[in-house]
């Protein structure tokens, strides 16, 4: 997931790390600005665990809204597809 889909979604990604580790306020979420080394940063920090098993953790979080994100696209693109087809079907009439 790049920055301008975190900043897209980060509301929503946000809260998902919000009920995954609920010791972290949104605001201390908040001030990473969406960065994934700070948040892995604050999950290591608060629950003293390991750094590798903190990425794993921040970037499966990522990842499912990263994936949601990617669908969306796709079907941005199909439709556009389909749109320049049908415009090109008119066009030869």
């Amino acid at each position: 997931m790049n920055e301008t889909q975190v900043a897209g979604k980060w509301t929503e990604v946000k809260g998902e790390l919000q009920k995954t580790w609920g010791k972290i306020t949104g605001d201390e979420f908040e001030t990473t600005k969406g960065d994934a080394n700070a948040i892995v940063g604050l999950v290591q920090q608060r629950y003293g665990i390991a750094k590798e098993d903190a990425s794993t953790r921040v970037s499966d979080v990522f990842k499912r809204y990263g994936a949601q994100i990617e669908t969306k696209i796709e079907n941005v693109k199909e439709r556009i597809s389909q749109s320049v087809e049908h415009a090109k079907q008119t066009l030869k009439k």
